[in-house]
């Protein structure tokens, strides 16, 4: 076998892996350092409605953030959002800079990023937060994926490949975190 054959063979366990190494990390940090009780529905705690909180401001900055270096590069290329700007700009679109469209195509797919991952966070930190689960959980998990979007926001932005990598980990390292908490407090 010719070796970039192999090298791909490597890549692709190593992608296959990726999510289930992150998995067990969050089990392994839930069962031995946050502890998980029965689930029992209730309304969360002053505690957890905060870390809730702060984590939705977190996400809303980041989401404002994404949308105004959005716009600012396109004020920077001169680029528009659709048909009709263009055609009003009397700008040809067919002339737009390749650099000012790849800065874009950028912040598109971090903005596209943070969404898809921030509709099923939102979803797990919903649940999460009437299942009583530890303060220091929910404090860690909420608090930590909406940190890690902001550095996943940063590093894509500045085109920090290793970095991004890093805080996509991290954020997916909350999600696993929240949903495997929510999956063993049914069944202990």
């Amino acid at each position: 076998m010719d070796k970039p054959k192999r090298d791909k063979r490597q890549i692709a366990l190593i992608i296959i892996g990726y999510p289930f190494g992150l998995l067990i990390i969050g089990l392994a940090i839930n069962t031995l350092v946050f502890g998980i009780g029965r689930i029992t529905v209730s309304m969360p705690s002053i505690e957890i409605v905060s870390a809730l909180i702060i984590a939705s401001v977190l996400l809303v900055i980041n989401h404002a953030w994404l949308m105004t270096t959005t716009e600012l590069t396109r004020l920077k290329h001169t680029l528009y959002a659709t048909p009709e700007e263009w055609a009003k700009s009397g700008v040809d679109p067919q002339n737009a800079s390749a650099v000012g469209l790849q800065e874009l195509e950028r912040r598109h797919n971090a903005h596209r990023n943070t969404t898809e991952n921030t509709v099923y966070f939102c979803l797990l930190a919903a649940l999460f937060t009437v299942t009583s689960p530890s303060t220091l959980a929910a404090q860690v998990w909420l608090i930590g994926f909406a940190i890690a979007r902001l550095g996943y926001t940063y590093s894509y932005i500045a085109g920090r490949d290793n970095l991004r990598g890093f805080f996509m980990s991290l954020s997916l390292l909350a999600m696993f975190g929240l949903a495997s908490y929510l999956l063993l407090s049914l069944v202990v």
